[in-house]
């Protein structure tokens, strides 16, 4: 399953060239995984940080007036990390393909953690490995 999310894009996402600005696709990741992550339903609540990011350009992304949509899925679950993938996309037309590593953390000892079982139950409804090998493409 996918989680998707309807990023607005804003003025101030813009370049000189009219286009979405590269490092403001790391901000609507960020905004996907915050939306993803921290559900009244479902929530990290010990916290969790970013390890790792991948992004990969695909085209550029004029700014305009509607939202884009960034769907994204779980393609590894570890003991104490997992790996959400993303597409930002109209349809067919993919902007750019991104990964992030996260890892579980503990805010009070300051140190990473594992999983609760909550959090990789959670995670497994999302879970979607055969699309790993089609990011990596």
């Amino acid at each position: 399953m996918r989680h998707i999310y309807r990023c607005p894009l804003r003025w101030a996402d813009m370049d000189a060239y009219g286009h979405v600005n590269n490092v403001v696709f790391l901000r609507y990741l960020e905004e996907a995984r915050v939306n993803f992550l921290f559900r009244p339903d479902k929530n990290f609540k010990q916290g969790s940080v970013v390890a790792r990011h991948e992004i990969d350009y695909k085209r550029q992304l004029v700014h305009r007036h509607t939202p884009v949509d960034i769907e994204l899925w779980v393609t590894q679950i570890r003991a104490a990390s997992f790996t959400l993938t993303y597409e930002v996309k109209d349809g067919d037309q993919i902007y750019v393909r991104a990964s992030t590593v996260i890892v579980p953390f503990d805010f009070e000892a300051g140190r990473p953690r594992r999983l609760t079982e909550e959090e990789r139950e959670f995670l497994q409804e999302y879970l979607d490995d055969d699309k790993e090998e089609a990011v990596a493409a």
